[in-house]
């Protein structure tokens, strides 16, 4: 797809992973339409690359109608990509407590069905779109995790998340690809965002020496240039793809 003119929706586009999406994409000429809970970032995020700021919960049905009402007046989108979410560490089972219920429902809200419910609006809204000269619709991008396939002690509930990421990908791509929409995920390692920066500095140095090469964080504008990458890549479809140095998590 040629990204220049077309209308892309980034969530939690004003930080981290999904701001250095929204200035990838805004560099190849797209509209950019950013979704996020935190105004102040997101509309200066917004005003710098010349896109829109749209406050969202993705976890959130009514708010993620109210956005994507506001953002299809800004233009139909094409691409759409999901970076809105959430980690918190409690394990199954400690010292005879039960991992809260309450906690583990949040994170797949915001990370599964916050998720989901972005997706198949975006979807439904693209079928209507007329087909570009290459017959493709529009383009689907969601980020999974390496904690999807390498899940770390008290990550029972963050890895359950992502992973069902990962696994409505194939799923989505064959509903999707006789409209010409393709979907992909990203499973990222370490890199450099407020979610990581929260994590205690013994854990984010351990997860830096199990990153092989390049041995340190993840840059967000190197997660976005993939985005941009598979937006412009037709073959790329149906997968998830792991962007982490070569990193596979110890148990802790």
């Amino acid at each position: 797809m040629k990204i220049e003119g077309v209308t892309a929706i980034v969530t939690g586009g004003a930080s981290g992973l999904g701001e250095g999406t929204a200035r990838a994409l805004a560099e190849a000429g797209a509209r950019v339409a950013v979704f996020d809970m935190n105004r102040e970032k997101g509309e200066t995020v917004a005003r710098e690359i010349g896109g829109r700021f749209f406050a969202c919960n993705v976890a959130d049905e009514a708010s993620v109608d109210s956005a994507f009402a506001g953002a299809v007046e800004f233009g139909e989108p094409r691409i759409v990509v999901t970076c809105a979410g959430i980690v918190r560490g409690e394990k199954t089972a400690s010292k005879g407590t039960a991992h809260s219920s309450s906690l583990f429902q949040q994170i797949i809200a915001v990370n599964l069905t916050g998720t989901f419910l972005c997706v198949s609006r975006a979807a439904a809204r693209m079928q209507n779109l007329p087909a570009l000269d290459d017959g493709e619709r529009g383009v689907i991008v969601m980020t999974s995790s390496v904690s999807a396939f390498d899940g770390q002690v008290g990550q029972i509930a963050y890895s359950a998340s992502k992973g069902a990421v990962a696994g409505m990908t194939l799923p989505m791509a064959r509903d999707l690809a006789r409209d010409g929409i393709r979907a992909v995920s990203i499973a990222p390692g370490l890199f450099n965002t407020a979610m990581v920066e929260g994590l205690p500095d013994v854990v984010r140095a351990s997860l830096q020496e199990q990153t092989l090469f390049p041995s340190r964080p993840g840059k967000p504008g190197e997660f976005g240039a993939l985005v941009r990458h598979i937006c412009e890549n037709p073959m790329l479809n149906g997968e998830t793809i792991r962007l982490d140095g070569a990193i596979r998590l110890p148990p802790r």
